[in-house]
């Protein structure tokens, strides 16, 4: 299966980036997977000029690509303003209407201050119901002080096991067969007589 992670994080090293990291090697000891990662500091530019001028680059085809293509994905943002980035709802916005319909998402965000983790509830999640994405009930948000603690490593498995269940379809337990007894033998059961 495809997993591919979108990473709006902007510095180098990047702690949003890590996380998706961490994420997606948490995903693959649930099933296995062939992960790729889509860095959208590398498309800014070609993200921009894909608004101007309506025409996708080489760069930013090829992410959407692989973002359609996809058997889940892996969406991380760092948090501007209580929201996603601009340049994280931008490839989203440049994204076919119907790439992400029924697609396995897992969201998560980083940023500064633990007073940021509604993120993931009032700007990510309503984002990908919008664009009809099956998201899973478990998001990871990392503050600073949440690498190295207590805490993170347990969300992460716990979200990446959900998001490989997505991936690998939900089985439905199998109905049991019930045996029909017919009206006139469950009455003649309950008669003192038997008849």
């Amino acid at each position: 299966m495809r997993l591919v992670v979108v990473s709006a994080g902007l510095s180098v090293p990047s702690s949003t980036r890590l996380l998706g990291d961490r994420l997606a090697a948490a995903v693959g000891r649930a099933t296995p997977v062939e992960v790729e990662v889509v860095e959208l500091r590398d498309l800014a530019v070609e993200i921009a000029h894909n608004f101007t001028n309506g025409f996708a680059g080489r760069g930013l085809s090829a992410a959407q690509e692989a973002v359609t293509a996809a058997d889940g994905l892996i969406v991380v943002t760092p948090v501007f303003s209580a929201s996603y980035s601009g340049l994280f709802k931008s490839f989203f916005d440049v994204l076919d209407k119907d790439a992400l319909v029924g697609k396995p998402v897992l969201i998560a965000a980083t940023g500064g201050t633990a007073r940021h983790s509604l993120v993931l509830e009032h700007a990510l999640r309503p984002l990908f119901a919008y664009l009809r994405a099956v998201v899973a009930p478990t998001g990871v948000y990392a503050a600073s002080e949440d690498w190295g603690a207590e805490g993170l490593d347990g969300r992460i498995e716990r979200a990446a096991g959900e998001l490989a269940g997505l991936m690998r379809g939900l089985s439905v337990p199998k109905r049991r067969e019930v045996e029909l007894v017919p009206f006139e033998e469950q009455l003649a059961k309950l008669s003192p007589s038997g008849v």
